[in-house]
């Protein structure tokens, strides 16, 4: 059966508009509850949400539909995606569930789900749930109706995990962070865990309002970033995004380093501290230079589909730790399972502190290809697959590039639009070939 509702990262679509409705998530709690009491007589899930004003409604409507399965809720309020997946390991949970839309505007909403490991679910796992929702819900009575708890100590519990993953010798104490949380889920947890890791914090993008969610703050819009480090004169700069999985980093000059090069910069200090490492996985964005770059250490870069998900599900068949993308999503196995932005920073900072080296310092032997991107909307009944003078064009870019860039193309999975994506080493090869390629296709 092929999946109706989940994508790779759960649910998620505009607030209002079907299926981001509360009838519709009262509907698919109902069903995930039946489904947990397969194998749980009384399962327990825990509900954490970003900042969004709707995660309210919608944080109702699931508690709602859970309890009418005879399924226990322990709320948790505004929560890091991360921090949930921590919560339901810890809490022993049977399932962990994140209302969130991550980097999209408050508009958006949606929701994803952690299993009781605080890995995502496995697509068996939903579509068996969809193939519930083609019915109509059960109730229980009112002797068998789940209940429901605010954990008044959640954000405090997930900074005394973030914290245990810095080394107890290092102390941040002398240096200036400045924290951009998106006026997302981690707009306490953020600023928190550096401060009592001894770091002078200015915060930035920790004020939500319900409204203001990822709006030109965090990690899809670093420029704020790049300019409180620079007004303030800071050590580093830390943006996440709206559930706080993502992170990119500023330095003192106000050069931003994205997921790329962080998880090159992972890879590279256990190579130094002596721990083998087979390989990493990275995804058909991940830059050329940082796979040239790893393969000087003798480590393989695996590549996925875009997307986390596939990046995990690669790690685990591996047995690698160390994974992640270009947006800033990282993987680091041993001390999360899913990916965490300020865990993440956390083993960032740690380098620099041990090795008293800046970030620019130790990145001087990874040189970053130029990406250009454009999005083509396609017209009606256009086969880019079998334009001839389109593929034509595609062989003869990948000729010309030969070792010294890529060429990449990928249909969007939602909307008729051609993703192409050139890698040089330099803008005007990159940006010329593009473009070739689109004027073809816009004939």
């Amino acid at each position: 059966m092929k999946r109706k509702y989940f994508g790779t990262d759960g649910i998620r679509g505009t607030v209002g508009h079907f299926p981001i409705t509360p009838d519709f998530f009262l509907k698919l709690a109902n069903a995930m509850g039946h489904q947990l009491r397969m194998t749980e007589k009384r399962p327990l899930v825990v509900i954490g949400k970003d900042t969004r004003i709707s995660g309210y409604m919608l944080e109702s409507a699931l508690e709602a539909g859970f309890n009418s399965a005879g399924v226990d809720v322990v709320l948790l309020g505004p929560m890091p995606t991360p921090g949930v997946a921590y919560l339901t390991k810890a809490l022993r949970a049977n399932l962990g569930v994140v209302i969130s839309a991550s980097h999209n505007p408050y508009e958006d909403n949606g929701v994803k789900f952690f299993n009781e490991h605080g890995t995502k679910l496995d697509d068996q796992w939903e579509v068996s749930v969809e193939q519930r929702l083609l019915s109509e819900p059960s109730w229980e009575n009112s002797q068998t109706l789940g209940k429901a708890r605010r954990l008044d100590d959640a954000i405090g519990r997930y900074i005394e995990f973030c914290k245990g993953t810095f080394s107890e010798t290092l102390t941040l104490k002398g240096k200036k962070i400045v924290v951009d949380a998106a006026h997302g889920a981690a707009y306490i947890a953020a600023p928190q865990v550096f401060k009592e890791l001894g770091a002078e914090v200015i915060s930035i993008g920790c004020s939500p309002d319900g409204i203001n969610i990822n709006l030109d703050v965090g990690a899809t819009h670093p420029e704020a970033l790049i300019q409180a480090v620079l007004l303030h004169n800071a050590d580093f700069g830390v943006a996440l995004d709206g559930d706080a999985d993502r992170l990119l980093m500023v330095d003192h000059s106000g050069r931003l380093f994205n997921g790329d090069e962080l998880l090159y910069l992972l890879a590279k200090d256990r190579v130094h501290q002596g721990n083998l490492i087979s390989g990493v996985v990275g995804t058909q964005m991940t830059n050329k230079g940082v796979e040239e770059a790893l393969k000087k250490l003798n480590i393989e870069l695996i590549r996925t589909n875009v997307g986390d998900r596939y990046v995990l599900e690669k790690l685990i068949e591996n047995n690698w730790m160390l994974g992640g993308e270009s947006s800033g999503h990282l993987l680091i196995l041993d001390k999360h399972t899913t990916g965490d932005g300020l865990i993440s920073c956390l083993q960032i900072l740690q380098i620099c502190l041990r090795s008293k080296q800046l970030l620019t310092e130790l990145l001087q032997d990874v040189f970053l290809y130029v990406q250009v991107m454009i999005n083509i909307k396609l017209k009606d009944g256009l086969d880019w697959q079998h334009h001839d003078a389109f593929q034509r064009e595609c062989k003869a870019v990948q000729l010309k590039l030969g070792h010294e860039g890529r060429l990449l193309i990928r249909p969007s999975g939602t909307e008729p639009v051609l993703r192409i994506m050139v890698e040089a080493r330099d803008l005007i090869t990159a940006q010329s070939n593009v473009n070739q390629l689109a004027k073809i296709l816009n004939q």
